[in-house]
């Protein structure tokens, strides 16, 4: 079939089951453009800006388990989105953005709108092309899409000058992918899997690390059946909540600089680390040297560069998670779930001794309130968006999660204004959840723009905002480790949201009650369009516990016991 190199791209596109594209029009990739104006396999959304396409392609991903789609033009467009790609890039999230690129001739003369994208997304991308000819389009968009989703997934930038859109050439989307040199490995050894099992039944006090990769993988279903099923317990790493319900009696937490107490003393005092698709980032491992010190480490990953990475692996195990817990499950028998009573009744005592809780003793309230007030309201209805800073470790310590792709975050990268533009991807991929953005005073003006988006799309994002007039997260450091020297991190000079919002079309509101915040959240949600509700929280509140940077686990700042009134 001979067409032209925008029409190969919307064919790719449909070819692999693409629902929905995010993007923003320009001149370099204005023939794409032409083309998806006359299709209607697939629903593009406009967004306001090239960063916000990205975060919501990631969003729908995230969501979904399906690839995300962003289009860009060349230049400034692609810049904007750079952000979105580092962002993917840290997450391990399966996208394929499509730029758009100057005419081939005009590649090197530093023409109007040229930037050396293949050149600037090489270090932010799992894999970059350049494509000079259009007779190489199908070839390149397939093998995208199939590097984007298989292995450890990641971003795949696609880069096309405008001539190549433009030539005509023949389109075979049938042909086999065959990368000689990247080929995943995704079945465990199964010697090794065994004496992993074998060592794991030895052990006096295993502790399971959940990683993200077992949402990437679609993997909690097995995981919930070996945990279950061995009686071991479990951390959650930031970007795996939800593998593990939360009322599962053997979720310790998350764990981590603002883990649980619980969590992280079972971690400092486990013989036996079960790491299943974490790559021990240093917010979860604080000091190496003093991380799990006496433990045996079982490292499973899809990913072999991650394994003894930072930690060294006793029982490296380089295979999908999926596959490699369901060998597992198969010699999990050989485990005695009642030798580790005594171990679940130490981990017990570490959470009665320092619970997970905050003290309601404000007037104004408290953040940790709010979260878990939309929990009780809305629970498993609810899909789980956050900005970055104070307001998302509150999320992650708080909400109810229930099930796994229902907290959608920005971990590795940590993206200021990565949340609204994320929970519209978000309500794109699951229509029927509510989609729900958790963000700050200081994170929501990132990517307020898409307000407009939000309207014109009829994607009825609920944005709460947790005001507290500052960058909390940075005010927070200053406090403790800077002599309370907040430098530029009061934002006490704000918009009046409530206007703010009316001004796009959505809804606004102020609330500084218990009553006026379950009103705005229930108007919100009945009302079904986007809103803003700003809660006017503490000002002054920390996020605890906390691990210093560098610091050890086992050495956490808590949260001071409330004294008793005489």
């Amino acid at each position: 079939m001979q067409i032209n190199g925008a029409q190969m791209v919307i064919e790719a596109l449909i070819a692999e089951g693409v629902d929905t594209v995010f993007g923003y029009p320009g001149g370099a990739i204005m023939n794409v453009y032409d083309e998806i104006y006359k299709q209607d396999n697939f629903k593009h959304i406009l967004t306001r800006h090239e960063q916000a396409a990205v975060h919501a392609a990631e969003g729908y991903s995230k969501a979904s388990g399906k690839v995300g789609v962003a289009m860009i033009t060349s230049g400034p467009g692609f810049t904007n989105a750079v952000t979105g790609l580092a962002d993917a890039y840290m997450d391990s999230i399966p996208l394929v953005v499509i730029s758009g690129q100057v005419p081939m001739s005009l590649i090197g003369t530093d023409a109007f709108q040229e930037i050396d994208a293949v050149g600037i997304s090489r270090s932010c991308t799992k894999h970059n092309y350049l494509v000079t000819d259009a007779k190489d389009l199908s070839r390149v968009l397939k093998e995208a899409f199939f590097i984007a989703r298989t292995g450890r997934p990641g971003p795949v930038h696609v880069d096309i000058p405008k001539d190549v859109t433009a030539q005509m050439g023949e389109f075979d989307y049938s042909i086999e992918v065959d990368l000689e040199t990247y080929k995943p490995n995704t079945v465990g050894n199964p010697r090794q899997i065994r004496k992993a099992m074998e060592a794991i039944a030895s052990s006096k006090r295993p502790l399971f690390y959940l990683g993200g990769g077992i949402i990437n993988s679609n993997a909690a279903y097995e995981v919930r059946e070996l945990v279950k099923t061995t009686g071991i317990p479990a951390v959650e790493t930031f970007m795996a909540r939800g593998t593990l319900s939360h009322d599962d009696e053997l979720l310790i937490s998350m764990l981590g600089m603002h883990g649980s107490y619980a969590a992280n003393m079972a971690m400092s005092e486990t013989d036996m680390v079960i790491a299943l698709g974490a790559r021990f980032d240093d917010r979860v491992t604080g000091k190496l040297s003093e991380f799990a010190k006496n433990a045996t480490v079982i490292h499973v990953d899809i990913d072999p560069a991650s394994i003894s990475k930072l930690v060294n692996a006793d029982f490296p195990i380089v295979g999908d998670i999926k596959n490699v817990v369901t060998e597992m499950l198969s010699l999990a028998s050989q485990i005695d779930s009642e030798k580790y009573e005594s171990w679940r009744e130490t981990i017990n005592n570490f959470d009665e001794l320092h619970p997970l809780t905050f003290h309601e003793d404000s007037e104004r309230l408290k953040p940790q309130w709010v979260i878990k007030r939309v929990g009780e309201l809305l629970g498993d209805s609810a899909n789980i968006s956050t900005d970055v800073g104070q307001h998302q470790m509150w999320a992650a310590q708080f909400y109810p999660f229930s099930r796994p792709r229902q907290f959608i975050s920005s971990g590795g990268l940590g993206t200021m204004g990565f949340g609204f533009p994320a929970a519209m991807g978000v309500k794109a991929a699951s229509p029927q959840k509510t989609s729900i953005n958790i963000t700050g005073d200081g994170s929501i003006l990132m990517n307020i723009q898409e307000l407009m988006t939000a309207v014109e799309q009829k994607l009825p994002v609920i944005n709460i905002i947790l005001n507290n007039n500052y960058l909390g997260m940075v005010r927070q450091w200053q406090s403790l480790f800077y002599g309370k020297r907040h430098s530029q991190t009061d934002l006490s000079v704000q918009p009046d949201f409530t206007m703010l919002s009316q001004s796009f079309g959505g809804l606004g509101y102020r609330v500084t009650t218990k009553e006026e915040f379950d009103a705005a959240l229930k108007d919100a949600v009945e009302k079904n369009i986007v809103a803003l509700i700003e809660v006017m929280v503490e000002r002054h509140e920390n996020v605890m516990p906390m691990v210093p940077s560098g610091g050890s686990l086992f050495n956490m700042m808590l949260l001071e016991k409330k004294k008793e009134k005489k």
